[in-house]
């Protein structure tokens, strides 16, 4: 495959090379951003990483509702990593490269956790609907053979899909200018580069999106139609408020994910611009990874309970060694 680049006044050919353009026309000011991203990055990591521990050393939290926490914690700490340390280097050198075996690989890393936290939010959604609308058979139809699986099934769509998507995106032949206007691989500004009729890989990631976006989604909302149908039915007002608090966290979550998933990829191309894309980017691969943590551990009374149970034991052992 040859890939051509045309700077002003010459035609170059390369063969291995991108460049990201990003923020550069933040000139100076991509140290100020450079500070700010890696600051929320490193909050990203200790806060994901916080609710993995916390999970699994307290014995009360081993519930399929905080195992399908754990997955998500760890696919956005990976989610997040898979752009944003290259980034932070991106903010502080002249030469925004990245070869294209490495483009490829970042975007088949971007959209398999992408899709594989869609079907993820999916399954959160479920075992929410049965823990409200079925109760008294929850720990039966949620064992840990059935977690296990739905988990599983999460990442074999999210592989296999993106797998085969991404393959296909690659194998399209690149020419013209090598800056992609991005900060990272994504996928429709790479299919921009590409110098032939991309018409079906549109259509094939818009049904990608359609499909395998959309379907978690609207299992979501089915599930959240019944999860409230059931809520108003209960008698008391604190039987309702504590129902409703065990679902607004992954509420919050999926609104804040899928809001930012929708607006890239169905959104019109009128409506599309570079400086746009990059911020909705932003939101989607730095801000979404770094609230995710904060909204389960702060509007979540049996996490900030095994966190100050954590402490307590850490302080009480660290006394009785002195």
């Amino acid at each position: 495959m040859t890939y051509s680049v045309s700077d002003p006044g010459e035609n170059q050919t390369i063969s291995d090379v991108f460049i990201l353009v990003g923020f550069s026309y933040l000139n100076k000011l991509q140290i100020v951003l450079f500070l700010l991203l890696l600051v929320i990055y490193l909050v990203t990591l200790i806060g994901n990483l916080l609710v993995i521990f916390l999970i699994k050393l307290n014995p009360s939290l081993h519930t399929p509702m905080y195992f399908f926490l754990v997955n998500l914690s760890f696919l956005e700490i990976c989610y997040t990593s898979s752009v944003v340390p290259q980034l932070l280097v991106h903010l502080l050198v002249e030469e925004k490269t990245i070869f294209i075996v490495g483009c490829a690989v970042q975007m088949y890393v971007f959209t398999i956790l992408g899709l594989t936290e869609c079907c993820l939010l999916a399954a959160m959604a479920y075992d929410r609907y049965i823990a409200i609308c079925n109760p008294l058979h929850y720990r039966t139809i949620m064992s840990g053979q059935v977690c296990a699986q739905l988990a599983g099934a999460s990442w074999t769509i999210g592989i296999s899909v993106e797998v085969a998507q991404t393959t296909w995106i690659f194998r399209l032949p690149f020419c013209g200018s090598n800056r992609i206007h991005h900060f990272f691989c994504d996928i429709p500004p790479v299919v921009k580069m590409a110098c032939t009729d991309t018409s079906k890989n549109e259509i094939m990631v818009f049904t990608v999106s359609v499909l395998f976006i959309m379907s978690p989604f609207l299992l979501i909302i089915l599930s959240y139609i019944s999860i409230i149908s059931s809520i108003l039915k209960l008698q008391s007002a604190e039987g309702r408020r504590k129902a409703f608090s065990t679902c607004s966290s992954h509420l919050m979550v999926v609104t804040l994910f899928y809001g930012t998933a929708l607006i890239t990829y169905l959104r019109p191309k009128s409506s599309s611009t570079p400086n746009s894309d990059l911020i909705i980017s932003l939101m989607i691969t730095v801000v979404a990874p770094v609230l995710n943590p904060i909204i389960y551990t702060l509007r979540n009374k049996e996490v900030k309970g095994a966190f100050r149970k954590t402490v307590e034991k850490s302080i009480s052992s660290h006394n009785q060694r002195n």
